[in-house]
């Protein structure tokens, strides 16, 4: 499979020479798919994946979350046209930029997600010739994914048409915009939520399944879970896969292959410290996420010492009373230098891994706050 093409074109259209393409003006979400320009942009961007991937059997050509397709200018002038419908204007895009892959690369079959497609009548869908060009991917990522609907869904696209189906499931991400630890067992139950639609669906129409691992939720939105955190998750639901469910062999093997003595699956902390790449920054960030911003609060915000003679007003002023001081001095240094430690232990295990730009915004957003915080008090003390 190529990386997604994703038609949520943020990371084009948020850029000036590309925001005379957008659907929306003043949105950088979707393309406009009545412009020739928008398609030759499609056209260079398949052409450049392809170029890094020649022997593909399946291209993911996007189409998630359209969201303001039909509110353009140039949309609204053409929904005004007898018979002419949102839908249908969705379909015709898709028909172009697969009809543009098959064109051009015989041998690649493109894939779509399916939200767009869901709600669309059967006769729509089987009349636009879309079935007869891609493989919709069917996405789900919740624990309690209902079954049956997607059995009854799996049904319909037969029906239109369609002659294979992809599932999409989710081992990170998902879960929260800015999730830093990742819960195994939600993502667990979603896999094995998976497994009883394949076993209630017809044998011989499901492709494969696609386990997306989430970095943001959109290009605008901050870090969720990093790779190496949720490593576990990705091993636990690749053996639920592959074995058809999970048990506790299963979880031993897969402590087994990544190292760890004690996987938790229902909760975020793993007391056991795994051999696997990258289990060094799980740990990391695990020690960061649970207890660095409630020690801090816990020192700055109830401790009496802090709050009753070294409030604000105090600060501002350089004011303390020197018995006071030695209260909880002693425990600011301190615990300002095991949390400069922790971090640059983790800046350390990051760099062996990640872009410069990536460990900054992670710090920027998780360590910062309250390091700077603690940092600040230290400094005020010792100015007081």
């Amino acid at each position: 499979l190529a990386p997604q093409l994703s038609f949520l074109l943020q990371f084009v259209l948020k850029h000036k020479e590309f925001t005379h393409l957008r659907e929306v003006k003043v949105f950088p979400n979707a393309l406009n798919p009545h412009k020739e320009e928008s398609r030759a942009l499609v056209k260079a961007m398949i052409d450049q994946v392809m170029a890094l991937h020649e022997d593909l059997k399946w291209f993911h050509i996007g189409c998630d979350e359209v969201y303001y397709l039909g509110e353009g200018e140039e949309s609204k002038q053409w929904l005004q046209q007898q018979d002419n419908t949102p839908e249908k204007l969705c379909l015709s895009h898709i028909k172009a930029v697969a009809s543009c892959v098959a064109s051009s690369y015989p041998t690649v079959t493109p894939i779509v997600w399916d939200d767009m497609l869901r709600g669309i009548s059967e006769e729509t869908l089987a009349e636009s010739g879309v079935p007869q060009l891609v493989q919709p991917m069917i996405w789900d990522y919740a624990a309690d994914l209902d079954v049956e609907s997607k059995v009854h869904l799996i049904e319909k696209y037969r029906r239109c048409g369609f002659s294979k189906v992809w599932f999409a499931s989710a081992f990170k991400g998902a879960t929260g915009v800015n999730q830093s630890l990742t819960l195994i067992g939600h993502h667990l139950k979603n896999h094995l939520q998976w497994l009883k639609v394949a076993s209630n669906s017809p044998a011989d129409i499901l492709e494969g399944i696609a386990l997306t691992g989430w970095q943001r939720y959109d290009h605008f939105s901050v870090l969720c879970e990093l790779l190496p955190v949720a490593i576990p998750s990705l091993a636990v639901c690749l053996q639920a896969l592959q074995n058809g469910g999970y048990s506790e062999k299963i979880k031993e093997n897969v402590e087994k292959l990544l190292g760890m003595s004690n996987l938790e699956t229902e909760t975020f902390m793993s007391t056991s410290l795994g051999t696997f790449p990258g289990s060094n920054i799980l740990t990391l960030v695990t020690q960061v996420s649970f207890y660095l911003k409630s020690s801090v609060d816990e020192l700055l915000e109830r401790n009496r010492y802090v709050t009753g003679w070294f409030s604000p007003y105090h600060r501002k002023r350089k004011i303390i009373h020197p018995i006071i001081m030695h209260h909880f001095q002693p425990d600011a240094v301190s615990l300002l230098s095991k949390w400069n430690a922790v971090v640059q232990d983790l800046q350390a295990a990051m760099e062996q891994v990640f872009h410069k730009c990536t460990i900054e915004e992670w710090m920027e957003e998780n360590v910062h706050p309250s390091l700077q915080k603690l940092q600040q008090v230290v400094d005020d003390l010792d100015e007081a």
